[in-house]
């Protein structure tokens, strides 16, 4: 009788296990989180996967072609056949490149790295029945690396978006690229991390994976097991085994929406120098560890300023939304929409405060500045700005008065170095349009057609004005 009521809890016990591994939502675990399902996802999704080839051209034949076949005695004529093996030295050559991407409707909407397709004179889709089509770029974001292009095609079977926030640490996940150019390919992995930072921008916040990314996977789809697309894989380290970087879902879908409909970008805007709180300062402010972000300066004539916000305010939540950290404000801000209000709770000496902030447009050249008014790069004509702030004017001599940019660094054999303005000269108009901050010459020089001229009235001191004439 003993031995029976034994063999009785064995099979009681063994039901209980097997009632639990199959029916995984009674236990807790994910639904098709086992391996066997890989076939079926991989055959499911691979006809909304494409492969991307793209032909640019390489002005003057390339630095590497010059470096070996160029004359050693400089453009002098009758030497250039004489030292190039192939005759007479190009002038241009081109270059082609493979990349991967994903069909997201009916109508042919493809989206893929900007990376894979910038500068390219010529895109060309390959579905997975290697049938070929021209693809017409329709808008990029360099920021975040995205892009999204178009072909004119019937019977497409597209993928669907799922939701990055939803895929956790440790869940599976499948990669379908052209990996070297070798199409159609399919890698599976984990989500090995969530929130990377990688340096590649404001916006960073990576899911890392071990699911195998190559050259060429740049653009594809990473799917979760229902065969959702939870992110675009984008990154690698060099020499890295089972590192590879995608953009989350949640970040990319918005920015697709808005370069579907108006094939361009923009981002809430603030007008604010911000950084994270340290530990004294938590102390200070009695702040929970990690809690809000310091406002180091709140810009005149910026959304902040205006609605109220000043120096020194720690901003702990936008809309609600807790903020704990300089990412997560740029993060939240820039995917609210252009012209819509915010409710921004600060702590100002000690007390709770609330502010509607009406935001502007996050100017394009400030994309990578770690200060508010200040580009930190070149433009395209080769010169660097900051806005006139009292500080600088006190420094150059400038009225308090004056508003506009001073050009803090010029490229060597740009236009800007060839036009005769000199650092420390202060623009203050371009093509009669009154220039104040970074904001105004992104939108001004942005109205301005490739080849037009740019007419720019500059002041040196207090008495000298001059204008110069660009090129775009």
């Amino acid at each position: 009788m003993k031995l029976v009521d034994q063999q009785i809890r064995m099979i009681i016990a063994c039901l209980m296990l097997f009632g639990l591994w199959a029916f995984p939502a009674l236990s807790g675990a994910q639904p098709r989180m086992v391996p066997a399902t890989f076939s079926q996802l991989a055959q499911q999704a691979k006809p909304g996967v494409v492969n991307i080839q793209t032909v640019k051209t390489i002005q003057g034949g390339g630095r590497v072609f010059r470096h070996f076949f160029g004359s050693p005695f400089g453009n002098q004529p009758g030497l250039e056949d004489f030292f190039s093996p192939f005759g007479r030295m190009p002038r241009n050559r081109t270059e082609s490149s493979l990349g991967s991407g994903f069909i997201i409707d009916k109508a042919g909407y493809i989206v893929t790295n900007n990376h894979v397709i910038k500068d390219a004179d010529q895109v060309k889709v390959i579905l997975h029945d290697d049938q070929e089509y021209d693809a017409r770029i329709i808008g990029v974001d360099p920021v975040t690396d995205l892009a999204l292009i178009k072909i004119d095609a019937k019977n497409l079977k597209p993928l669907t978006f799922g939701s990055s926030k939803d895929a956790q640490v440790g869940s599976w996940v499948v990669a379908i690229g052209s990996p070297f150019g070798l199409e159609q390919t399919v890698t599976a992995g984990i989500v090995s991390a969530k929130g990377r930072i990688i340096g590649s921008g404001p916006y960073d916040d990576f899911i890392q994976t071990d699911a195998s990314i190559n050259p060429g996977n740049s653009g594809g789809p990473l799917l979760n097991m229902d065969g959702e697309v939870v992110g675009i894989n984008t990154a690698i380290i060099k020499s890295g085994q089972g590192i590879g970087f995608a953009i989350p879902s949640d970040l990319a879908t918005s920015i697709i929406d808005q370069l579907k409909d108006s094939k361009r970008v923009s981002r809430g805007w603030l007008g604010v120098s911000i950084q994270d709180v340290s530990r004294e300062m938590s102390e200070y402010y009695n702040l929970e560890p990690g809690e809000g972000v310091y406002v180091a300066k709140a810009y005149e004539d910026n959304p902040a300023y205006e609605a109220g916000i000043r120096q020194g305010d720690v901003i702990i939540s936008v809309m609600g939304e807790k903020i704990n950290s300089s990412r997560d404000l740029t993060l939240t801000i820039a995917g609210l929409k252009v012209g819509s209000k915010a409710d921004i709770e600060v702590i100002r000496q000690g007390k709770n405060k609330t502010f509607t902030v009406k935001l502007g447009e996050r100017p394009d050249s400030l994309e990578n500045s770690q200060f508010g008014e200040e580009r930190n790069r070149f433009d395209d004509l080769g010169f660097m700005f900051k806005t006139l702030d009292e500080e600088l004017a006190d420094q150059l001599g400038y009225p308090s008065s004056i508003k506009g940019l001073v050009v803090t660094r010029i490229d060597p054999g740009s236009q800007a170095a060839m036009s005769g303005v000199r650092v420390g000269d202060l623009l203050v108009e371009i093509n009669h349009k009154k220039i104040t901050g970074i904001s105004d010459y992104t939108r001004v020089m942005r109205k301005i057609e490739k080849g037009e001229t740019a007419h720019m009235l500059f002041r040196r001191g207090n008495s000298q004005i001059f204008v110069v004439r660009f090129k775009k």
